[in-house]
């Protein structure tokens, strides 16, 4: 299917305008080499873009995306590599992902066009499909904008495009880049066996890839408090951030809650309760406090929030407490943390880099990744992790020439030509044909088990924020503003989710009033006695004893080889 569209890119005698070809064969000569299509191929692609690009030439667009490897590699490199093969300028900005969310909530509220194109996390999906400012694409591929729609774009190769999907079945945003968050470990001093006999003397089981969050404790505790030195580098058992700070907002609404139990059964998120804990009644968002039928500041979500403070303050190093994202990369290459239970796979790069006390001489890397284990709350059939996927998404506001032209350069930088090579250099895959490519393979070894778990059907357990969520751009930030006062000690961890849970309800409420959204607004349930809601195995979820719960591991091995058949573990 793939050939057959190629050629028609350009004709069956792919008959080409021989001057513009030199810069697209300048650049796929020196940058884009690596491709999972032939070089003819590529090429056809090429003049496809020429092609398309003819009545933009000249035009400089403007789009934004936060600030990661893999949008430095845009910025820098394919910015440049599409204006000299198509002509159009791009001016692409690269910034805070806070302000991302915040520029596009200023334009869908202005109608002044800030940016042509936005490169915004898939999380907005709930707000996208809901509101009137955002462009289905689907319906712009097969009109407005289908003379400028790459034949060979193949939607249905990208891994997270579900993500970019609204409950009315439209894709709203085309995945660019994608990472998952993933436990984090050293392998090496995992397998040591003078390490092994003292973890399996004191706790009585196997020091492992852990299960649970037990599990997880006790591996902290052994490395902080029993193990403390490793050839003479004081070394910690946990790594996190706890800065007041839009970063430790993602670090919760990324799931977080999720991997404690928060939430119901269901892929990629729990319905009918979700895992920001917010109760849907079919697309219809009714509340996330408890007495709405929610489970935001349910017994779940106060147990997420008080491990994540316990661990941060006793078993990880004393500055963690101010570091943001933005800090972990630069952190864990000191070498002497022994395990994260909540990585993003961006860090990929940074942890690679030959050199650091992560890396060994052949280039292979000393640690791991793997599932991240499940709080007492969690039962099989919940999702188990978060995927971030940065995605392609137009506005209305955006005038209909500056969309087309800003669509060819989203599909550049995804096209089949180019992905690869950017997956190779940020290491946020998109394409199935990518991860399946030799190159892929031939990677492998030296990415910690990020390539199998990629190639993996057990990917689905990570998925990003869900349709439940009515307006990401203006529910995100409650969650830093919230978490922070509890990091601090202003607050206990209850009184914090109390809080979020009813400025949640309360900005759900108020976006309905919203005319832009058309569809699917949401109706929040009044408040009830709690108890009416809580009960055992249902969201939300009844308190449970968590003091008795036993630690259980599973060999770094035995969870390839699960990954392998298509298993969680």
């Amino acid at each position: 299917m793939l050939i057959k569209s190629m050629l028609l890119l350009c004709g069956l005698t792919c008959s080409v305008a021989q001057a513009d070809l030199p810069a697209a064969r300048k650049w796929l000569k020196q940058e884009f080499r690596q491709s999972s299509i032939s070089p003819e191929q590529q090429l056809a692609e090429m003049q496809w873009f020429i092609d398309a690009a003819k009545p933009f030439r000249g035009m400089q667009i403007r789009v934004v995306s936060e600030q990661i490897g893999t949008h430095f590699y845009e910025r820098d490199v394919l910015a440049k590599a599409f204006a000299d093969i198509t002509g159009i300028r791009v001016q692409h900005d690269t910034i805070p992902e806070g302000r991302v969310v915040e520029t596009l909530l200023q334009q869908t509220r202005t109608g002044e066009n800030l940016y042509d194109a936005y490169v915004n996390d898939t999380d907005s999906i709930g707000a996208h499909f809901r509101h009137n400012w955002t462009v289905s694409l689907s319906a712009f591929m097969q009109g407005e904008g289908k003379d400028v729609t790459l034949p060979t774009l193949d939607v249905h190769d990208f891994i997270g495009r579900s993500f970019g999907t609204g409950l009315d079945g439209q894709l709203y945003q085309l995945p660019d880049q994608q990472f998952a968050n993933l436990y984090w470990f050293r392998h090496d001093w995992f397998n040591r066996p003078d390490l092994k006999q003292r973890f399996r003397q004191k706790y009585g089981y196997e020091l492992g890839v852990p299960i649970n969050w037990k599990a997880y404790e006790d591996i902290a505790d052994f490395f902080s408090n029993e193990v403390k030195q490793i050839d003479g580098v004081r070394v910690y058992g946990h790594l996190d951030y706890g800065k007041m700070h839009p970063s430790l907002g993602w670090r919760f609404s990324d799931a977080w809650l999720s991997l404690a139990g928060t939430g119901d059964r269901g892929i990629p998120f729990g319905k009918p309760v979700d895992d920001w804990g917010i109760r849907a009644e079919g697309c219809v968002p009714v509340g996330a406090s408890v007495a709405r039928g929610g489970e935001t500041n349910g017994p779940s979500s106060v147990y997420a929030l008080q491990k994540y403070i316990d661990w941060l303050k006793s078993y990880a190093p004393p500055e963690a407490v101010n570091y943001t994202f933005d800090d972990i990369g630069r952190a864990l290459q000191k070498g002497n943390i022994a395990q994260m239970v909540f990585l993003y796979t961006v860090n990929t790069a940074e942890l690679t880099k030959p050199g650091t006390p992560l890396v060994n001489p052949d280039g292979t890397p000393k640690w791991r990744y793997a599932p991240s284990p499940h709080g007492s709350y969690w039962e099989e059939g919940m999702k188990l992790g978060y995927q971030d996927a940065g995605a392609w998404t137009l506005l209305k506001s955006t005038p209909l020439e500056r969309r087309k032209a800003a669509w060819l350069y989203a599909q550049f930088v995804v096209s089949h030509t180019v992905s690869l090579q950017k997956t190779l250099v940020g290491l946020t895959p998109i394409r199935e044909s990518d991860l399946n490519s030799p190159q892929m393979s031939k990677l492998a070894p030296k990415m910690g088990g990020l390539v199998e778990f990629y190639r993996s059907p057990a990917r689905v357990a990570w998925a990003p924020t869900g349709n439940n969520v009515a307006d990401y751009p203006a529910m995100a930030p409650l969650w830093w503003q919230n978490i922070g006062q509890a990091v601090a000690g202003r607050v206990s961890a209850q009184q914090a989710m109390d809080k979020l849970a009813e400025q949640l309800d309360q900005v759900m409420q108020q976006s309905a009033r919203n005319p832009d959204m058309v569809r699917c607004q949401p109706r929040i349930n009044p408040p009830v006695d709690p108890g009416r809601w809580l009960k055992p195995g249902t969201a939300p979820k009844a308190a449970r004893a968590t003091r008795n719960d036993k630690g259980d591991t599973v060999a770094y091995e035995a969870l390839l080889q699960a990954w392998r058949e298509g298993r969680l573990r």
